[in-house]
């Protein structure tokens, strides 16, 4: 039986035992005394019910609410699962990048230059020219010192860097090196980027090296080298030339190296036989 409905007839018995002594034993302020006090426990049980229905109500709203976020964590956890896949595949893809490019470069570095008589000797003019520009007659490879191309932690290149650039790019498209493709690689010290003017357009070394090898092969680009002749990489600080001990050995490491490829360099040119990754 609900509460409501015994606490009214247990009311009337009340009142109705209360009336029938009252008409034999007392007056009639007893009697309404206890009409009066019978209803203050009607109207006490009446609010009690009420509350009751009100926290059953708060209640079901709760555990409905729990519900939603109980289905929102498993969706969350879901999708945190399927982004973590999807990283380690970029991961392991990014792996299998730098493995391929490591062994390509050390089959270039290993390989004699293309260069003809012409081009070596224009080039060695130009490192003449440029203290902070070698070349390597033997396998034809140019390096530019950052600080020659290149303020700290910036990939703008500096206008005395343009205009080597454009030197280059004069050779790279005269006579038997203008059928040669280049490969522009990007490197950096073993200091990690620290000032946050420089880290929001650099979070790490990796992206300063891509970054300041596609400044070089744009500026190649704008100086009339065809874009399907060229490739970029960086490699961050992984390739030191000499150990980062030092202030003068870190500014050997920070450098920009150009490949001279052959047309078959599957490296800069077109590759018949691309990896496929998944």
């Amino acid at each position: 039986m609900p509460i409501i409905v015994r606490v009214c007839l247990l009311s009337a018995v009340c009142l109705f035992t209360m009336t029938q002594t009252a008409c034999k034993r007392g007056p009639n302020a007893q009697l309404r005394q206890s009409m009066y006090r019978s209803q203050q426990l009607y109207d006490q049980n009446m609010e009690l019910a009420m509350q009751r229905d009100q926290f059953q109500q708060s209640a079901n709203a709760l555990q409905h609410e729990r519900d939603q976020l109980a289905m929102r964590s498993q969706s969350l956890e879901s999708n945190l699962n399927i982004a973590n896949k999807r990283l380690d595949n970029l991961n392991s893809e990014r792996s299998e990048m730098q493995q391929r490019y490591v062994s390509l470069m050390k089959k270039a570095k290993g390989q004699p230059s293309p260069l003809d008589g012409e081009g070596t000797r224009r080039f060695q003019e130009l490192a003449d020219k440029y203290p902070d520009f070698e070349f390597d007659p033997n396998t034809g490879v140019s390096k530019f010192h950052s600080d020659l191309l290149f303020d700290s932690g910036s990939d703008v290149l500096k206008p005395a860097a343009k205009e080597i650039l454009n030197q280059f790019a004069a050779i790279m498209n005269d006579g038997n090196a203008s059928r040669l493709n280049v490969l522009v690689v990007g490197h950096t010290d073993d200091k990690p980027i620290s000032k946050a003017n420089t880290q929001r357009r650099h979070p790490t070394n990796w992206h300063l090296s891509t970054n300041r090898a596609n400044s070089v092969v744009l500026s190649l680009s704008k100086f009339g080298v065809k874009q399907d002749r060229m490739g970029s990489a960086g490699y961050s600080m992984f390739q030191p030339v000499v150990p980062n001990q030092n202030d003068s050995a870190r500014q050997k490491n920070r450098r920009v190296e150009i490949f001279v490829l052959a047309p078959d360099a599957v490296v800069a040119g077109w590759d018949p036989n691309p990896t496929i990754l998944h």
